[in-house]
């Protein structure tokens, strides 16, 4: 998720193992511990642009690395109270408890999100993601940022623990709204004659209402917007053939550096790879776009037929995506509900 709801789901983690006298304390080595798994950022490379997708939300989002995580953060923060605050009274093991607290936090909350995180790497490289709520949700984040806010000023642990109630019931609620938008997006399917393969929804960007659904058929990848509210119903998307290297890019040798890319790439996208309509040279993640019923991708690598047998592919993104200001207009308006589609 983005750092200020990491942060602050750390900070509720550290508060709520913490005593009234530790609450300013633990706050602070909660939040930025809470962010600190996503310094792996940092790992990348100016030659290979898909180093990145492979080591974040990797090493340092992983349960095994949950702990000693948590100690480099508390070795830090040790060092810096001993400078900077001398009358600190926080042992070394209470440190580490409220690092650790904050930073375990990360890789699960991550999980929850549709990018995929590798929580049980070295041993596994699956990318798990429960699709139960947005990168970026404003009802998750700013009523977290209110009560654990008044837990802090009020150093009271009841508001560290009703912060911590609503952030699971928020997260559970996305799983329960995950079902129902799965369900209707399974009865679209199936009103077209479709049988479904590999059928997933995540949610729209910043709410748990809209949901884009996408699944494939016969070699076609079919998005549509799934609204799931007070009644179910659906905004008509589009299709799109799926990617076959050999049909689109006939002239790839796969041996070459960009059809490693392309392999790596599917790895991370979790297959959802097509062509871009636009560009015939662009492959794009069928899983993001800024609409939930639109085909546009919001990133993808693009290749060269000139490329030397070694050059890696290009990473590209997407953030034109037509008029931004409409597009915001257009999910406000299915959020709402107008003109949303029902199954007969």
């Amino acid at each position: 998720m983005d750092p200020l709801s990491q942060g602050l789901v750390g900070v509720t983690a550290a508060q709520t193992v913490s005593t009234k006298k530790e609450i300013a304390a633990a706050s602070m080595l909660g939040f930025f511990s809470g962010m600190a798994a996503d310094l792996d950022i940092f790992i990348h490379s100016d030659v290979d642009p898909l180093l990145f997708l492979e080591y974040h939300r990797q090493f340092t989002h992983s349960i095994i690395f949950m702990p000693i995580g948590g100690l480099i953060c508390a070795i830090v923060f040790y060092l810096l109270f001993k400078v900077f605050s001398r009358n600190s009274n926080l042992s070394f093991s209470r440190i580490y408890l409220f690092s650790f607290a904050g930073y375990a936090t990360h890789g699960f909350l991550d999980a929850c999100t549709s990018y995929g995180t590798q929580l049980f790497w070295p041993f596994s490289t699956e990318r798990f993601a429960w699709n139960n709520i947005s990168i970026i949700d404003p009802l998750f984040t700013i009523p977290l940022l209110i009560i654990i806010n008044i837990a802090l000023f009020k150093r009271s642990q009841f508001f560290s623990y009703l912060a911590a109630i609503f952030a699971i019931s928020y997260l559970s609620l996305g799983l329960a709204q995950e079902y129902r938008a799965k369900q209707v997006a399974q009865t679209l399917a199936e009103s077209r004659g479709h049988t479904a393969i590999d059928l997933s929804v995540k949610p729209s960007f910043m709410n748990l209402i809209v949901w884009k659904s996408i699944y494939e058929y016969q070699g076609r990848y079919y998005v549509d917007a799934i609204r799931v509210f007070d009644d179910s119903g659906f905004y008509l998307g589009d299709s799109i053939e799926k990617l076959d290297v050999t049909r689109d890019f006939p002239w790839l040798n796969s041996s070459a550096q960009q059809a490693i890319d392309i392999e790596r790439f599917a790895w991370f996208s979790s297959d959802y790879l097509a062509v871009d309509v636009t560009n015939p040279n662009r492959i794009i993640d069928m899983r993001y776009s800024l609409l939930p019923n639109k085909l546009d991708g919001l990133w993808g690598i693009e290749l060269s037929q000139t490329a030397k047998p070694s050059t890696h592919i290009k990473w590209t993104t997407n953030r034109q995506n037509g008029d931004r200001q409409q597009n915001i207009k257009n999910l406000w308006s299915m959020i709402l509900g107008v003109n949303v589609l029902t199954i007969d």
